[in-house]
């Protein structure tokens, strides 16, 4: 098939700014140019470390950049806003579509894949007969989504990332046959081998400690905040550190807001036995990893899927996490599940338990990696592309 697939319009792909869904579609794209499936044109906004990329070079995979950095583009971007005002997305979001939508005119594309974006379609089906297919991240299409109807019956495909996404979808349509399941995947290669390129002493910790970690971006719905609470329970344990790698958003942005100052007040007690790395790119989260003793994903809200506990699996951690959106689908029977209500006390008796039973830890480290295999980038990617052969009519368009 002749695909195209529209991004965001915010984080660039290829991935060289990180992003979940960015590294999710570099995972697809790499997967299309190994076993040469599809012709994909791929719309991405631009970044100058984008340029050089080696995907660049790929055969099957081609990659239309959209400029929203430089002046004059800024400059159009306010034009935009002034001549169509408010309209569905943020005026910046806006752009970026008109933009590629400027380029898929002049295309014959048999499929568009919208990433975590389908209220793009709402523009998209005016002009464009090529059947669209959602990639939902997030619960993007639910009955409190603006025009969902209409954007819900554009779609020829949705591929969720877990069941609670397909649920979220099916408050729709009871009835609905679009969604399909595909499960992310990672890289395990990176995350179960190899030695640490990064000491404890580096980042201010004790080979004698007992390490937590937390990996995500510093913000209420993530549950840094109760987990920091726990800590400052766990004085009788002055061995239990806590490594926070994340920032307030992606790349090294700090926020100064009620929450950060929150968070920074709870920590004062316990400055100690905590430790901030501030944002760590990707390729090297693993490393980060290897230094822990046990992860700990204390979400707060409905997770659609959850790669950071995804990847603590992977590195063979024992897992604290909690009952949110599709998580259990990944980690039930494999995790320590904690409920969100009573969370502060939940986590520390689960912090406690897991700290005083190293037997515990062993096995549910073996039960992480093992489980772990189910969710190869490979077998998401295969996964993936065989949701979409069965769009109707695939085979006539191959």
């Amino acid at each position: 098939m002749k695909i195209a697939v529209l991004t965001s319009g915010i984080l660039p792909v290829p991935a060289v700014l990180g992003g979940a869904v960015e590294n999710l579609i570099d995972f697809y794209l790499e997967y299309n140019e190994v076993h040469q499936l599809h012709d994909i044109t791929i719309y991405s906004v631009s970044h100058p470390l984008s340029k050089n990329h080696p995907s660049n070079t790929s055969k099957n995979n081609h990659y239309h950049y959209i400029d929203v950095n430089n002046i004059w583009p800024k400059i159009k971007r306010k034009l935009y806003y002034y001549t169509h005002g408010e309209e569905y997305h943020h005026y910046f979001i806006e752009y970026f579509l008109e933009q590629s939508i400027k380029h898929i005119r002049k295309q014959e594309y048999d499929c568009i894949i919208l990433e975590n974006r389908p209220s793009y379609s709402l523009k998209l089906k005016t002009f464009s007969h090529a059947k669209l297919v959602y990639h939902l991240h997030n619960e993007k299409l639910t009955i409190q989504t603006p025009a969902y109807r209409n954007i819900y019956e554009a779609a020829s495909k949705i591929i969720c990332v877990s069941d609670f996404i397909c649920q979220s979808v099916k408050s729709i349509n009871p009835f609905d046959t679009k969604c399909t399941t595909v499960y992310n995947g990672i890289d395990l290669t990176a995350f179960s081998s190899g030695h640490s390129q990064v000491s404890r002493k580096e980042v201010g910790l004790d080979d004698r400690d007992f390490v937590i970690i937390y990996s995500g971006r510093i913000n209420p719905e993530k549950g840094i905040k109760e987990l920091v609470e726990a800590m400052n329970k766990l004085t009788d344990y002055p061995q239990i550190k806590l490594l926070v790698i994340g920032s307030s958003f992606f790349g090294n942005v700090i926020k100064d807001d009620d929450f950060t100052r929150e968070l920074r007040s709870s920590t004062e007690n316990i400055q100690d036995r905590i430790r901030f790395t501030g944002f760590i790119p990707y390729q090297e989260v693993p490393s980060y990893l290897r230094l822990a003793n046990l992860a700990v994903v204390p979400s707060m809200w409905d997770e659609a899927f959850g790669l950071t506990v995804l990847e603590a699996m992977a590195a063979g951690l024992p897992l604290i996490t909690t009952r949110s959106g599709g998580i259990p689908e990944i980690c039930e029977d494999v995790a320590c599940i904690v409920e969100r209500q009573g969370i502060v006390n939940n986590l520390t008796e689960a912090i406690i338990k897991l700290y005083k039973h190293p037997e515990k830890r062993a096995q549910m480290s073996a039960m992480s990696v093992n489980r772990a295999q189910q969710f190869s980038k490979e077998k998401y990617a295969e996964n993936f592309f065989k949701a979409l052969d069965a769009l109707p009519d695939a085979k006539q368009l191959s």
